[in-house]
């Protein structure tokens, strides 16, 4: 039966019942439109801003008109009856696959035509009627006692009135605990989830025993036995000891990622059994009845939760939100271990910094030149794809080998430092003007050893730039950039070219260099390659034992930023070919390059520019800065945020703090301060 139709607007309760009550017979009585139509009576426009919802005008109708509430009681009994919903109760809202995209595609394509189950299902009946995936927020609104009222009224059965519990309710519960149980069992004992739970090998599996009593406590209801469980029922204390061992194994898995690694599989493979043992510690209180209203208020606390699990099964924001915080996290703490060495906070360690800024210029200003070279080239845009990325990987890769400091590169590392201090402020201190101290102490660190980079990165990759072109024109007396001069300061000017949207394209492929470095050393610390390196008997008998163990060591602390650097590089040089293979203006602007390319640029203009010339180039210079490091920043900072479960609005509380902290000591965000700092904790 298909419910679309168009909406009809009732003025009162009493209209729904004339329509479907007619000389005291019911119209319609096999199709859903009655129920359809109540429950659209109450359903409020906006869910969430309602404060309550109220059944008293069905109440007092059904108390006044004694027969019709004796068809509605026929009628809900009739629709009810026989359906069954113990696969929605395992599956709805539970990842039914450790592939993530499947899952994601799954879900995405349930949204555009959603799945309908079988007419003699209890889904079919939630899918027509509370087919409004908010459904479930105006219901959990309703107050209890009315719902009792609205129970009773109707003199509806509840889920404990079944002989043998042969069929009904509680058998479906029973089943569904069943399946999920031995869904859970048969994959906690796979090999990927086993490696993340080494001290638990020797040890009886407690899903096992899980499993073991459950058959009991079901057995001993199904022979009619007992028609509800006891909380003081051997069985049943067995069974919840047994539950929290299973999900103290589960939280084991998921602490051992820090130490182990995790991939995305095993991660949605860990979610999946934690989101199944969820479900059933809810199923669980289903099975006990301590007094006799229990049984009412389980049978509606059982109607309420398949609303909510039939309204939630497709949501893709959850899944997204689970399955990726434990993943992000491991990730966000490598950077956050890298992002440490970023921060300076004596004179010494921001001397070094700059230092290590100028190493950067240096490379940069001969690939600045490398890429004019290139662009001399006659290839097609794949070629100089290809080339240009090239170009950018490996000086990338010098620059991060040689320990030198792309400015840019530094937002996406610190993010997860500055998260790790706001966490660690929250925790440790109570007094709120304390915990934002420090970290206004820490942004101030982290805001001047910014600030002394991008200084080192552009005046070396400046003069560099500016050196090598004069010598190579000294030398050959070619002058690379007579005819290109024009476009290079055009792109390093806001109003002349994208130049701003351009340097926020560059910063998306910090983040995302940032996010490959992490991933690469989780995915390995998980799959032991560097152990696998270090104890490789080829490699052991070409180089030695401890040549072998150094070589594993190097990789283990170089290789997530050797292919972060080398990705980095591709996202740069590329874009630029894909956007003209899209047809749209898609390049990239870091700070360091125009840099790089306004020496150029002048040099090829043989320094003959207009003032508004240097003005828009030095203004493109400082916007495309900022964007490089306000969107890697950014997004940085989000996902480190959402790994902690850290609320934003506690990031914004420390505007303030920050803003406090500059007006007394303006010049602690550019230079060292000369007294001993207290120390920050990281």
């Amino acid at each position: 039966m298909n419910l679309i139709k168009k909406q009809i607007s009732y003025k009162s309760i009493d209209e729904i019942f004339a329509k479907y009550i007619v000389n005291d017979e019911l119209v319609l009585g096999e199709s859903l439109f009655f129920l359809y139509d109540l429950v659209a009576y109450f359903r409020p426009k906006k869910p969430k801003a309602v404060a309550n919802i109220t059944l008293r005008e069905l109440l007092d109708y059904l108390i006044e008109f004694d027969k019709d509430r004796k068809i509605l009681q026929f009628y809900l009994q009739q629709v009810i009856s026989g359906r069954t919903f113990n696969l929605m109760v395992s599956d709805a809202g539970i990842l039914q696959d450790s592939d993530f995209l499947f899952e994601i595609r799954k879900r995405i394509s349930a949204k555009i035509l959603p799945y309908q189950p079988q007419k003699d299902t209890l889904e079919y009946v939630l899918n027509q009627v509370f087919y409004k995936e908010n459904d479930f927020v105006w219901i959990h609104k309703i107050p209890f006692d009315e719902l009792i009222e609205l129970f009773e009224t109707l003199q509806l059965q509840d889920i404990y009135q079944f002989d043998k519990a042969e069929s009904g309710a509680m058998s479906e519960i029973l089943y569904s605990m069943g399946l999920l149980t031995q869904r859970m069992s048969g994959r906690s004992m796979e090999t990927a989830i086993l490696k993340m739970i080494p001290k638990y090998n020797h040890l009886a599996s407690p899903f096992l025993g899980f499993e073991n009593e459950l058959f009991e406590i079901e057995n001993r209801l199904r022979k009619g036995e007992i028609q509800f469980v006891d909380k003081n029922d051997l069985n049943y204390k067995q069974l919840v000891i047994l539950h929290k061992q299973c999900v103290d194994l589960i939280n084991h898995a998921f602490k051992n990622s820090s130490k182990l690694g995790i991939t995305l599989k095993v991660n949605q493979s860990l979610l999946r059994i934690r989101q199944q043992l969820d479900r059933i510690h809810i199923l669980l209180d289903f099975l006990v009845v301590d007094a006799p209203k229990d049984r009412v208020e389980n049978t509606i606390q059982l109607s309420l939760k398949l609303i909510e699990y039939n309204c939630y099964k497709n949501n893709i924001s959850k899944l997204l939100d689970e399955s990726t915080q434990v993943v992000s996290y491991e990730i966000t703490q490598y950077t956050a271990k890298t992002g440490e060495h970023y921060i300076t906070d004596s004179a010494k360690e921001y001397f070094k910094m700059f230092k290590a800024a100028l190493g950067a210029g240096l490379v940069v200003g001969f690939l600045c030149i490398f890429k004019v070279l290139l662009s001399k080239v006659d290839t097609s845009d794949f070629g100089f794809a290809f080339l240009y990325s090239m170009n950018y990987a490996f000086g990338f890769i010098v620059i991060y080998l040689c320990g030198f400091a792309l400015a840019t590169k530094q937002p996406a590392m610190t993010a997860t430092t500055i998260v790790k201090a706001i966490e660690e402020g929250i925790k440790n201190h109570t007094n709120t003007a304390e915990k934002h101290s420090a970290f206004a102490n820490l942004f101030a660190r982290l805001f001047r050893s910014q600030f002394i980079a991008f200084v080192g990165n552009v005046i070396m990759a400046f003069a560099v730039a500016l050196l090598l072109i004069f010598l190579i024109d000294y030398t050959t007396g070619i002058n690379l950039t007579d005819t290109k001069w024009h476009s290079l300061l055009k792109d390093a000017s806001p109003i002349h070219s994208m130049a701003i949207f351009h340097a926020g394209i560059a910063g998306i492929f910090l983040f995302l260099s940032g996010i490959i470095s992490g991933n690469v050393s989780n995915k390995n610390k998980h799959n032991q390659v560097y152990y696998r390196i270090q104890e490789n008997p080829f490699l052991k008998t070409a180089l030695g034992t401890n040549k072998a163990s150094k070589l594993a060591s190097w990789l283990e602390k170089k290789w997530p930023g050797i292919v972060s650097n080398f990705w980095f590089g591709v996202f740069m040089g590329s874009t630029h070919s894909i956007g003209i293979f899209l047809g749209v203006n898609l390049d990239i602007r870091h700070i360091t390059f125009v840099s790089g390319n306004i020496a150029l640029g002048a040099y090829g203009a043989d320094f003959q520019l207009t003032l508004m010339t240097w003005i828009w180039s030095l203004l493109g210079l400082f916007f495309v800065g900022f964007m490089n490091f306000i969107v890697s920043f950014g997004l940085s900072l989000g996902l480190a945020l959402r790994s902690r479960s850290i609320p934003l609005i506690e990031i914004f509380s420390l505007q303030k703090s920050v803003w406090k902290h500059f007006k007394k000591h303006p010049l602690q965000f550019f230079f060292p301060s000369r007294k001993k700092k207290t120390e920050v904790q990281e």
